[in-house]
């Protein structure tokens, strides 16, 4: 019995540390990651709690180092993922009707426990696998994963607080929110571990269900993040572990009548796909299926000729190159006014000369790896076609090495048409194309820019 208001501690913006030399955080992580690098391993399904092997079985490899294997990871069939979802139906009937405090308290342990600075396992186990390097870990699988734990449990008490202020006498209105009647699928991709993380959990925390399938260049991290849940406390069957190919999970579980909704990262494409398929098939499921879904995109800058050059320029390296590009939020189109180009592209090419490109093991490095030898094929091919393309000039990069990693320079083309290929598709890679424009066509630009890429 519980005979208080629990109220969850207001959050606050986890602190970004600085992993300075000398520094306590430096020193475990580095240790972290010579811990890591120094074993492989074998990651199982979680389903109904139990860790299931298939035999099927995927690479989990260092993409800066392809040729090191971090270990391998059984692959979900047709037969675990029916199990899967037989075992999150069980979990069900307990975990949607556990008090909010109680589930708002398991995700809170979890925040706690990754603010342990000396635990760094998250972190090594992302820039290892996703080759990310300190600092953009630190933001995203440290401070982002935190803040969404945290803030997460604050703005679910928000919403349970939203009752009707009137009561007619001899009545009490109230409102209560119920659990989605079924599972959600939650799908994540390989590039934010915070993203990975938050997909399942969000839905867990308001007494939902989860099937969660990773991205398969991103089980390695997963898997750790994984038996965060577990460790926090996390019952069994509320959220089940199934890495595998997405042809072959997808199709299963979205066919499933128990299917109540789907969290999503990823392509523009595949979600697309996917709610299409649960359109069309609408009259199968048991109830009408959430679908929350965020998508890659073709991110601009255009700038005014009144624009502070500096700042500028910075904006344009930094939202290009940061973490590869491999961000549905990096900037992959620019379109700069012909008046202030000379100034920019003097300031710019001098500042993307400076950027060092290796392993994330060395904290100097800005840019590393891209994700896999599939991404850097299909990058490369953007690069290939613009050197020999009359419209197209490379004015940075235009280099790349798979030999030891997928490594790919800065590449910057300068284009004059507006609408060259690369202006209008997304690459997910470290590729700006620039456009130049006459100020004076200014509106005209404005609609050129909201015209050109969905």
């Amino acid at each position: 019995m519980q005979n208080a208001k629990a109220i969850v501690p207001k959050p606050l913006n986890e602190p970004i540390l600085s992993y300075a030399p000398g520094s306590p955080e430096k020193a475990a992580l580095k240790k972290r990651i010579e811990e890591l690098k120094s074993q492989e391993i074998e990651v199982p399904l979680i389903i109904g709690g139990q860790e299931i092997k298939t035999g099927n079985m995927g690479e989990m490899r260092v993409p800066h180092n392809h040729q090191h294997i971090l270990g391998y990871y059984h692959q979900a069939g047709e037969k675990e993922i029916k199990l899967a979802i037989e075992a999150s139906m069980d979990a069900w009937s307990s975990w949607s009707k556990t008090p909010w405090e109680a589930r708002a308290a398991i995700f809170k342990k979890m925040a706690s426990i990754l603010q342990r600075h000396e635990e760094q396992t998250l972190n090594a186990a992302t820039m290892l696998s996703q080759s990310k390097n300190v600092y953009q870990t630190e933001i995203d699988s440290a401070c982002e994963f935190i803040d969404f734990l945290n803030f997460n449990c604050w703005y679910a008490q928000e919403l349970y607080e939203q009752q009707p202020t009137y009561s007619p006498d001899g009545m009490w209105n109230r409102l209560e929110h119920r659990s989605l009647e079924g599972f959600v699928f939650a799908v994540t991709p390989f590039n934010f571990t915070s993203i990975a993380g938050n997909l399942p959990m969000s839905p867990a925390l308001m007494g939902n269900v989860v099937l969660w399938k990773p991205a398969s260049s991103a089980v390695y991290s997963a898997h750790f993040i994984m038996n965060l849940f577990r460790k926090a406390g996390v019952p069994d069957g509320v959220i089940n572990f199934i890495p595998g190919s997405g042809s072959t999970v997808g199709p299963i579980v979205m066919k499933d009548e128990n299917l109540a909704g789907v969290h999503f990262t990823g392509s523009t494409k595949v979600f697309q796909s996917m709610w299409s398929y649960i359109g069309k098939n609408i009259k199968d499921y048991k109830t009408y299926p959430r679908i929350v879904g965020e998508t890659g995109g073709k991110d601009f800058c255009i700038a005014h000729e009144s624009a502070n050059v500096d700042a500028l320029v910075t904006a344009m390296t930094r939202g290009a190159f940061e973490y590869q590009g491999q961000k549905c939020s990096a900037l992959s189109r620019a379109y700069i006014p012909t008046t202030i180009w000379d100034e920019v592209k003097e300031k710019y090419i001098a500042q993307v000369k400076t950027i060092k490109i290796g392993d994330p093991d060395d904290f100097t490095n800005f840019m590393n790896a891209v994700i896999d030898k599939a991404a850097f094929d299909t990058i490369t091919s953007y690069i290939n076609d613009a050197k020999t393309d009359d419209n197209a000039e490379i004015i940075t990069g235009g280099n790349y090495d798979d030999s030891i990693g997928y490594f790919i320079e800065p590449t910057t083309i300068l284009t004059s048409d507006p609408k060259y290929r690369t202006m209008c598709e997304e690459i997910f890679g470290p590729v700006l194309t620039i456009y130049l424009y006459d100020p004076n066509d200014w509106k005209n630009t404005l609609k050129l820019v909201d015209e050109t890429s969905p």
